[in-house]
């Protein structure tokens, strides 16, 4: 894995990675911090990658500005949760209490206590519905997990492993339960193929407007900041 820079002011950098399962040149843009990946075949020559990666500029450096300005999670800001929003204040004992237009976090250490509290909350929402979806669809999972993806909503491995972003609880608990749908309809289907989606709606119901939300206002959810970076 190479690592070049497409010129001009502001330098765009650029993670190189040559693969053998790739068919084309591809490009990627992390929505969690902005990280620009070229993906290319085995035959493909680096320098024909980089090309590409040139004559996409206007479209890469579009993406970046569009993306969604980073923000320290800190008190008094606003951030939502279960797709409410809701103000970070500070609260004594050493509980986080979620109110309906408040999440009260104890003073010390708040970032990470509130990560702490949605990894928790999502572990139990998602727990939750896919249970109940998995009792629906008559296969059942083997483990569930959280991380802070980059490029993923879940996954679902051959083992029957569910594997979720803990971000999901930021969205609304439609948007939730859509992803856990998804995900415990790949128990039964390795694809997306019609197949796939009709269990995807027999398991959710009607699916596109929680997908097309995702997709419009997925990057939002990873502009929020938990731990501070160095200066």
């Amino acid at each position: 894995m190479g690592r070049h820079a497409l010129p001009g002011t502001p330098t765009v950098p650029l993670v190189l990675r040559k693969s053998s399962r790739a068919r084309r040149i591809s490009l990627r843009i992390s929505q969690l911090d902005g990280r620009v990946t070229l993906t290319y075949p085995q035959f493909v020559a680096e320098t024909e990658a980089l090309n590409f990666a040139q004559q996409k500029e206007a479209w890469i450096r579009q993406h970046l500005e569009e993306r969604p300005t980073p923000a320290e999670v800190r008190f008094g800001q606003t951030i939502p949760v279960e797709g409410a929003p809701r103000r970070i204040v500070p609260v004594s004992g050493r509980r986080v209490i979620l109110r309906p237009d408040e999440v009260a976090v104890p003073e010390g250490a708040e970032a990470r206590r509130l990560a702490r509290f949605f990894k928790e909350l999502a572990r139990d929402r998602l727990t939750s519905a896919c249970d109940d979806y998995s009792a629906m669809l008559g296969r059942s999972y083997s483990t569930l997990t959280l991380r802070d993806t980059r490029s993923r909503w879940g996954s679902c491995s051959s083992a029957g492993g569910l594997m979720f972003s803990w971000r999901l609880i930021l969205a609304p608990p439609e948007v939730l339960h859509y992803v856990a749908a998804h995900e415990v309809a790949h128990l039964a289907e390795m694809n997306h193929s019609p197949a796939f989606w009709e269990n995807v709606e027999q398991l959710f119901g009607p699916y596109k407007n929680p997908r097309r939300w995702l997709r419009d206002n997925g990057a939002e959810l990873h502009r929020y900041r938990f731990e501070r970076r160095a200066a």
